[in-house]
């Protein structure tokens, strides 16, 4: 590892919390001088280049001067996704993404509500509209930078040799092949990455967790709810009260872990008044740091209401259990209506403006975890536990893209 310092521009300096290095540290409004401050790396890290005459470049599309610093150090680049081949094709080659005489075929937010014109497959891979009018301008407007996203991914897409994608083709072949048709140069799959699964609980020493886990136990197996939403969307006030109510009418066992909100003065200010007395033994609510893999792994949960985040889906699926899926942001929805499109989850209910009341919650938890019409998506979940689960299985994808990484550094001289 070698530390390159993230040194925000003299006048972005007391407008990024101290220490914040990414984007979990701010909030969604000042995410401008973050990539502000991303890109002043720039020089150091050609610097590193130049000194060290790497054999190639990985980068993701945020970090687009490293074309550049490739360009003029002849080193090859890779560009990495971290998502699936879905969204990675849905997002699309170069020429409809920005600059002059591309053809930007997504000049609205409606654009982006469809599978787009380049998927020669059947998909409902797309953007719900609440979602659609948050991402565009993220992603086609001005990001307060002199480089916009989309720009940024085009010059990423045009100068590297190859694309890594997080993805692997026993679970979707079809947008691998669909990716790969559409650009110019190698698509490799690198597997789903599953984290290591946990063998033991030595490392949950806190007191309350120890509880907790002595709670899951007494449970019967793949009966309870386990809630989680990351820390890269901040829920609102009345979205965790009406999860909140959700969990309460579903009469479902659950465990939440959420983080406490910027908007509640104290724990107790997090949901609603009674919330917790009424659900006491049913349910268990932990605020803060929670050792999600431990969770999932233990034989009492059966399902997961979570972001749709494909870290979060890679891990929920890693145990065979049954994803309902409340996206938010960004990449989110898409990988909802993936999982939903291959029968491997349930999608919550949603409004036209993207909100959603406690019943749409209790209705989706109750169809994913007990009802019979979900015990199809319960089957398939608990299969899909052979793909995503299997570490030899990625293990080799790692292995065949080291392979690649040899010999074509090798080709590229």
């Amino acid at each position: 590892m070698v530390e390159i310092p993230l040194t925000p521009a003299a006048d972005h300096r007391s407008l990024l919390p101290e220490g914040a290095e990414a984007t979990v540290d701010i909030p969604a409004e000042k995410m401008q001088f973050l990539k502000a401050a991303f890109d002043q790396m720039k020089e150091p890290f050609k610097q590193f280049v130049a000194e060290t005459k790497p054999d190639w470049i990985v980068v993701d599309v945020i970090s687009h001067w490293a074309a550049g610093v490739a360009r003029e150090w002849q080193v090859p680049l890779v560009l990495f996704y971290a998502y699936s081949a879905a969204v990675c094709a849905f997002i699309g080659p170069s020429e409809y993404l920005a600059g002059d005489g591309r053809k930007r075929v997504r000049p609205s937010p409606e654009s982006m509500t469809s599978p787009p014109e380049w998927f020669t497959i059947p998909s409902s891979v797309a953007l719900r509209n609440h979602v659609a009018m948050l991402v565009h301008p993220g992603i086609y407007g001005n990001n307060g930078t002199d480089t916009g996203d989309a720009e940024r991914c085009a010059q990423i897409l045009e100068s590297c040799h190859a694309i890594a994608v997080r993805s692997c083709r026993e679970f979707e072949c079809e947008y691998l092949n669909l990716w790969a048709g559409i650009n110019s140069v190698p698509v490799i799959p690198v597997g789903l990455l599953p984290p290591e699964p946990p063998k033991e609980r030595e490392a949950v020493v806190d007191g309350s967790w120890t509880e907790i886990f002595k709670w899951l136990d007494q449970q019967p197996p793949s009966s309870v709810v386990f809630v989680g939403f990351g820390s890269e969307y901040k829920l609102t006030k009345e979205q965790v009260h009406e999860i909140s109510h959700g969990l309460e009418l579903s009469n479902l066992p659950f465990l939440w872990a959420i983080r406490k909100p910027n908007w509640a003065a104290n724990d107790l200010d997090i949901f609603p008044l009674g919330f917790t007395d009424r659900t006491s033994g049913r349910g268990k609510v932990c605020i803060g740091w929670a050792p999600q893999m431990e969770i999932l792994g233990h034989k009492s949960i059966g399902g997961s209401l979570f972001h749709s985040g494909w870290g979060s889906v890679i891990e929920t699926l890693q145990f065979g259990h049954c994803p309902v899926l409340l996206p938010f942001i960004i990449d989110q929805g898409l990988h909802a209506r993936l999982l939903v499109e291959k029968g491997l989850g349930i999608e919550v209910e949603r409004r036209e403006d993207g909100s959603f009341t406690g019943n749409d919650i209790a209705e989706a938890l109750r169809r994913a975890m007990v009802l019979q019409e979900g015990e199809g998506i319960r089957a398939r979940a608990r299969e899909a536990a052979s793909v995503f689960g299997d570490r030899k299985l990625h293990d080799q994808y790692i292995a065949e893209f080291a392979e690649y990484l040899k010999h074509g550094a090798v080709q590229q001289g």
